[in-house]
């Protein structure tokens, strides 16, 4: 077992280099010390002790077992989602969180339906061999005989608007890669993720018939990703895929070779009424300061494949595990700590938005948000909106996570659910464990409880607990960001 309650000495070293601010009270004596070495050796015991709980005793696994069980299949308005709303409520009040309760918001309605076919017509010598696809979230069907066309591939919109008339009639074929040069994944994501989100946009205007686009993951495999996309007005609505990576690769291939490719794509999706769904809601009330708000949040849906276990169940188990774990240690701090477990995050963000019109009046009084999305593998530190102030607060406070490597606080974004709340001047925060292996199963059917490692869930709740209670504990709050 390993033990964290004595900080070892080079932790001591590191922490009283870095903190100068006033720390939480976690009962070590330390009259006779300088105020700078008693605020890390505090920190430094508060963490250890929320690592162990974590690690020995933690229950973020058992957590998102049970989710990936009842709502494997949760996308907004399905009845998967609303079996996560019912699960989310039970967790919250099983682990004894106070004022627990559920607030609507309107969210879209998209079936995949049962139909997803892609099959080669022509090289005829191929005629009838089918490609692996997803129905690209949000898509409109093909007629019931499907749509069949020539393929033009294109590796951005440039590229397609200089085909001039030749992609009229066409299947379009958007092929360009996540770029396997990016060290960080989510920047290969960004630089190609606008295929998937206004391919089909971009390929009707050009006069095409359809879209398909190379599924955003830097593996060569089979299996397809599915995602976002959206249509615009005016312009009228294509069916999308996503097709598997080599997929994309080889009629890509035979084209360059000179062969001439006709696909015919077969989707059965749909959009119905908008329904109304949940955000659900959970709370440790503050000890002095009960009215200045910390949320801690992650997105309750996922996509209609796979089980959503790294995206987003693992946020999911990670929220509300991390109030449970400093109630556990009976460190309750002086501000509310508040998990919000939000609705709609893949196709339309209605949750974050809902939340934020709810709690207008009090957005004043949130000090702090803090997001985990993107996967549960080790935590690696923390990316974060705030401004200069913010910024070296939250990094003197973030070393005392040295010894599970997560004291890393770098520029960049909280995360998409509480992104709302940014125009009110709340600071926002993301975890961000190790990058490197989320997109190898995002948004796919491999996204299943079976690629989660116990341990790394488990480092990654007791990072985020270890930072809200940081926070939320601090005798002045953390400074705000300008409101927009």
């Amino acid at each position: 077992m390993i033990h964290f309650h004595r900080p070892r000495p080079f932790v001591l070293l590191l922490l009283c280099a870095a903190c100068n601010a006033p720390a939480p009270h976690t009962g070590v004596a330390d009259a006779a010390l300088p105020d700078a070495a008693s605020a890390g050796i505090r920190r430094a015991e508060a963490v250890g002790r929320i690592v162990e709980e974590s690690l020995v005793r933690g229950r973020a696994w058992d957590k998102l077992a049970a989710l990936c069980a009842v709502a494997p299949h949760r996308l907004s308005g399905s009845a998967g989602a609303a079996l996560a709303v019912e699960w989310a409520v039970g967790a919250m009040l099983a682990d004894g969180l106070e004022n627990v309760h559920s607030e609507p918001c309107t969210v879209p309605r998209w079936e995949r339906g049962a139909v997803e076919v892609l099959e080669f017509v022509e090289p005829r010598e191929l005629a009838g061999e089918r490609l692996p696809i997803l129905a690209l979230g949000g898509s409109v069907a093909t007629p019931a005989g499907g749509t069949t066309a020539e393929v033009v591939v294109v590796e951005s919109f440039e590229d397609l608007r200089a085909l001039g008339d030749a992609a009229t009639g066409r299947i379009v074929l958007f092929a360009r890669p996540m770029a396997d040069g990016e060290p960080n994944p989510f920047d290969a994501y960004r630089g190609a993720v606008d295929q998937r989100s206004r391919g089909a946009i971009e390929a009707a205007r050009a006069g095409a018939v359809a879209a398909i686009v190379r599924s955003m993951t830097t593996l060569r495999d089979d299996e397809p990703h599915t995602g976002a996309m959206r249509y615009a007005d005016g312009v009228p609505r294509v069916p999308a895929a996503a097709v598997s990576t080599n997929g994309a690769d080889r009629i890509a291939s035979l084209i360059a070779d000179g062969a001439r490719v006709v696909l015919r794509l077969r989707l059965d999706c749909r959009t119905r009424d908008a329904v109304t769904s949940f955000n659900v809601i959970g709370e440790l009330v503050g000890t002095e300061l009960p009215d200045e708000v910390l949320v801690i949040g992650a997105h309750l849906d996922a996509w209609d494949v796979g089980e959503g276990a790294h995206d987003d169940g693992a946020g999911c188990a990670q929220a509300i595990e991390a109030l449970r774990i400093l109630e556990a240690l009976g460190l309750r701090p002086r501000r509310t700590l508040r998990a919000v477990l939000f609705m709609n995050e893949e196709n339309g963000l209605a949750g974050g938005r809902a939340y934020r019109a709810a709690h207008a009046a009090e957005m004043a009084n949130h000090v702090m948000a803090l997001e985990s999305d993107r996967g549960a593998y080790s935590p690696r530190g923390f990316t974060t909106d705030a401004g200069p102030a913010g910024l070296a607060v939250l990094r003197e406070l973030a070393a005392a996570l040295a010894p599970i490597g997560a004291d890393r606080v770098m520029e960049g974004s909280g995360g998409a659910d509480i992104s709302p709340m940014a125009q009110d001047g709340v600071p926002l925060v993301g975890l961000y464990p190790d990058p490197q292996r989320y997109f190898d199963l995002h948004h796919s059917r491999a996204d299943t409880l079976a690629m989660v490692n116990r341990r790394e869930l488990h480092l990654g709740a007791a990072a985020l607990a270890a930072l809200l209670y940081l926070v939320a504990d601090s005798e002045e709050p953390l400074p705000r960001n300008a409101s927009e």
